[in-house]
């Protein structure tokens, strides 16, 4: 099973968390950085439909595969203040 961490962080004058990169939209405090994040990691966990999906990978090849909407991540935020 996947893991999604979304650390919250001081960005752009601000708060913001992130995950893989990634910032989200700039927070004035901590606290509600946290809460953004909590709602983000909640909405990771909810499954969704099953589905067939269609993906082109780098190379250019097209790929077909099954994706279980049962199949979602464990997810936690992290402080780094």
């Amino acid at each position: 099973m996947a893991k999604v961490v979304y650390e919250v962080v001081e960005h752009d004058g601000g708060w913001a968390y992130k995950y893989n990169g990634v910032f989200s939209e700039t927070f004035p405090t901590h606290k509600a950085a946290h809460a953004a994040a909590e709602r983000a990691a909640a909405e990771q966990r909810v499954p969704g439909r099953t589905e067939e999906i269609q993906y082109e990978d780098r190379t250019g090849k097209w790929h077909e595969e099954t994706a279980r909407g049962s199949d979602r991540p464990s997810t936690e935020v992290v402080d780094k203040s």
